[in-house]
């Protein structure tokens, strides 16, 4: 008798299995954003403090209404000069624990998911679920 051909088994991608502890329980799944992306921010941020003083100089010409024209577009061509990611503007809040840009709350510094269960735990004072 031949051998019976081997099936075939679908891959499932590891982002989909829960995670499991070394003790081999199952732990909730933890959704965490894209590690490149998280570092990107800190970049952002670490080039946007570093060119801040020479920014706010050349904006400072640009706004400067006694400059003359010459000096304007110098002081606008420098600007462009400088890393695009030298601009604060480009900056995006993340929340500290997850790294989830979208539903941030600003005052707590989490993302609305992870504001929940910090709400739910205790761990925010005077913040309560609402009941009416």
């Amino acid at each position: 008798p031949s051998p019976r051909p081997r099936r075939q088994m679908r891959k499932v991608w590891p982002c989909w299995k829960p995670l499991v502890s070394r003790s081999g329980l199952a732990k909730e799944f933890q959704a965490m954003a894209k590690i490149s992306m998280v570092e990107r921010e800190k970049r952002r941020a670490k080039l946007a403090t570093r060119f801040a003083a020479k920014r706010a100089e050349l904006k400072r010409v640009v706004a400067d209404p006694e400059a003359d024209y010459e000096e304007k577009q110098a002081a606008m061509h420098r600007l462009n000069k400088l890393p695009r990611d030298s601009s604060p503007v480009r900056g995006r809040n993340r929340c500290r624990v997850s790294g989830r840009p979208r539903g941030y709350y600003r005052k707590f510094g989490l993302a609305r998911n992870k504001m929940r269960e910090a709400a739910m735990r205790g761990d925010v004072p005077g913040l309560r679920k609402a009941s009416w």
